[in-house]
């Protein structure tokens, strides 16, 4: 160190410090909307333009707290979309400690509903009580099961799974198979999978869209490629696979652990379901 010049010595920690601010206030704040549309074969002329919002990986605790909850809840219903589906990860710290701080979500709110599945982080800290809390809260949880979603006769699937640590606790792990038991034939289905490494099973099972969070998108651009080879190749954004669209999010906060993003910014998913185009 004593041959760079000091001038370049301070140059660099200043850069470290504006860096470290940065990627602080990007993981800490109440995220922006993100807009996508998804395209589905054969989706009824009844969901077309039908609004869902993603939420994931919210990690309530002492850094998102009560008042970045009742925010997040805010903007949130301010979007007025069609149903709610959370994928997991909604919590960090038993029910006891921040039972307060997740009671904002109460207020979330859609036409068709709030649906939500355990992540990796439920099963840390009781997840059976915490999803019956879930319940309290308004929300319906899908456990190895689907719902169905009606619109002047025509049906949507949403269908959800447990999560891949779910064993690990003494608990059934994810089951498309259970989770898809009677479905109706030719209904559209939307599968809520809190990682996405099981994606090419849900492929081919007909699923028409998995919605996925756990990445937290890689959290710093450079740390992609890794978190990639851990989740099957699944990092970040829509992928193809097989006859399905896999859609990881970046998660709408991260773990506070790690509270760190730089060039992967956190989001509220608007996602619009439009009619796929056939070729011809």
């Amino acid at each position: 160190m004593a041959d760079i010049p000091a001038s370049l010595r301070y140059g660099l920690a200043g850069l470290a410090l504006v860096l470290a601010g940065i990627g602080v206030q990007q993981a800490a704040r109440v995220p922006p909307v993100k807009d996508i549309e998804v395209r589905i074969r054969d989706l009824p002329e009844q969901f077309e333009g039908y609004t869902l919002l993603q939420l994931t990986d919210m990690h309530i605790s002492r850094l998102f707290d009560e008042a970045w909850a009742r925010t997040l809840v805010q903007r949130s219903n301010a979007l007025g979309v069609d149903l709610i589906l959370i994928t997991g990860d909604l919590i960090d710290g038993p029910l006891s400690a921040r039972v307060r701080d997740v009671a904002p979500l109460r207020e979330l709110h859609a036409a068709d509903g709030v649906y939500v599945i355990p992540g990796n982080h439920e099963y840390f800290f009781d997840n059976e009580q915490w999803m019956r809390h879930f319940v309290t809260l308004g929300m319906r949880r899908l456990d190895n099961s689907h719902a169905l979603v009606e619109r002047a006769g025509a049906q949507l699937v949403i269908a959800g799974v447990t999560d891949l640590s779910a064993p690990r606790a003494g608990l059934p792990g994810p089951d498309l198979h259970k989770a898809l038991a009677g479905v109706p034939a030719g209904a559209p289905i939307i599968l809520l999978d809190h990682q996405p490494r099981n994606a090419r099973q849900a492929a081919a099972q007909g699923v028409a869209l998995q919605l996925s969070g756990h990445t937290h998108g890689g959290m710093i651009r450079p740390l992609a490629p890794i978190i990639a080879r851990a989740n099957e190749g699944f990092v970040a954004g829509f992928y193809r696979v097989g006859g399905m669209q896999l859609y990881v999010n970046n998660g709408t906060a991260l773990w506070p652990g790690f509270a760190l993003r730089l060039g992967v910014p956190s989001e509220l998913t608007r996602i619009t379901l439009r009619r796929a185009v056939e070729p011809g």
